[in-house]
């Protein structure tokens, strides 16, 4: 267990949990970013297919993200990280063998499997990690591996593709995964909590879901249904508007905007409290894409990817850490489940409707109802102001 006088953050096993995570989700951005190119150009699907690659990976790990919670009661999160990890490395190595789209498709639906087990398993070991007295500053750093991930997978998996061919990126990822995995077998969890539930493997609500959670889980949805806008739209956007030659440019500095920020929001989150982080994180967001809805060039454009940034890296990271700490220390996995379950039905479901909504009224209008939707989060968090401050102390 953590002693109470511990402080510090980046510990051996913290570090070797950041970087395991990075890995997973360089392969999970890299493959994201280049599915879609491989399957048109390789494979000569439509764009619409294409478009499955990453439905298909989601809906698996809405399925699953549930489960996850008790799994890693039953069979302990370090176990299942670490077979998850190899199940994930595997799937990884079959792109390089499987060429039929359908049989990719279903590759994608057993990876998105391993991927909801992993995160949610990483997530969880990170919140039993860090000390109890800084866990925002310390799930803010955590985080920040998701965010390099953002940057790094995109721009070496389009790198490899642009100058050498898709089988380098997929042994390229697969060795990333590898070395993941290692660094995630050899991290000592002895002190941690163990499994509370082992060969009871039942499903009742609370084995599924966080009761205590779920209302910030939910908040997140809306939050993360803003995201899909960002996450789904933006290189088509980007191309509408003839800013391609710096769509890559605004994940840096999209990245680089939560980088900078995130040991201020979080030292703030720990010392002032949540509502400090997220009520300005929400505005921040919000006129980000605003300006989105309006760009007209790349100045406006790369001072969006700043707002963005800057809010929706506070917003999230700091939801996080209020839903891990809504609960108690032995119901961390379960709240992590539930508050990455309800972010990614929130992504899913704001890529579908706002896709309508973009061929219905073109992407300005997707972005302005975007930032209407976080509005309405603002609106709902200073409703429920009270309440969360409350389960800060849980």
């Amino acid at each position: 267990m953590q002693q109470e006088g511990n402080t510090k953050i980046w510990t051996k096993r913290f570090i070797s949990l950041f970087f395991t995570n990075i890995s997973v989700f360089f392969v999970f951005y890299g493959l994201v970013t280049t599915l879609p190119l491989y399957a048109i150009g390789e494979l000569h699907q439509t764009d619409k297919e294409a478009g499955l690659l990453l439905s298909g990976f989601l809906l698996s790990a809405i399925i699953v993200r549930p489960f996850s919670g008790k799994l890693l009661d039953v069979f302990g999160k370090k176990k299942l990280l670490v077979i998850s990890i190899i199940g994930y490395f595997l799937c990884t190595v079959l792109y390089l063998f499987i060429h039929p789209f359908g049989l990719l498709l279903g590759l994608r639906f057993f990876q998105g499997i391993f991927f909801s087990i992993i995160t949610t398993a990483a997530g969880s070991l990170a919140a039993d990690i860090v000390p109890a007295n800084r866990k925002g500053a310390g799930l803010g750093y955590f985080t920040m591996s998701t965010n390099l991930a953002v940057v790094i997978g995109p721009f070496i998996g389009l790198l490899l593709i642009q100058y050498s061919s898709f089988n380098v990126l997929f042994i390229v990822m697969s060795i990333c995964i590898l070395v993941g995995g290692i660094l995630a077998v050899t991290m000592k969890t002895d002190d941690l909590p163990k499994p509370k539930h082992q060969g009871k493997l039942t499903f009742k609500f609370n084995d599924l879901f966080e009761r205590h959670a779920l209302p910030v889980a939910a908040i997140a949805s809306l939050v993360a249904f803003s995201y899909a806008s960002v996450l789904s739209f933006l290189s088509v956007y980007a191309q509408q508007k003839d800013l391609m030659d710096v769509a890559s440019l605004f994940y840096a500095v999209f990245a680089a905007a939560m980088l900078i920020t995130r040991p201020y929001t979080g030292k703030l989150y720990d010392t002032k409290g949540p509502q400090f982080v997220i009520l300005p994180g929400i505005l921040f967001f919000a006129i980000g894409l605003v300006m989105l809805a309006f760009v007209a060039g790349p100045v406006l454009f790369l001072c969006a990817a700043i707002f963005v940034g800057i809010g929706y890296g506070a917003v999230n990271t700091s939801l996080q850490a209020l839903a891990v700490q809504s609960a108690s220390h032995t119901r961390s996995g379960y709240a992590t489940a539930t508050y990455f379950t309800m972010f990614d039905l929130g992504i899913a479901l704001g890529s579908y409707i706002l896709g309508m909504v973009a061929v219905q009224a073109g992407y300005g209008s997707v972005y302005l109802i975007g930032a209407g939707i976080l509005v309405v989060v603002f609106i709902i968090y200073l409703a429920r102001l009270t309440s969360f401050r409350g389960q800060t102390s849980a």
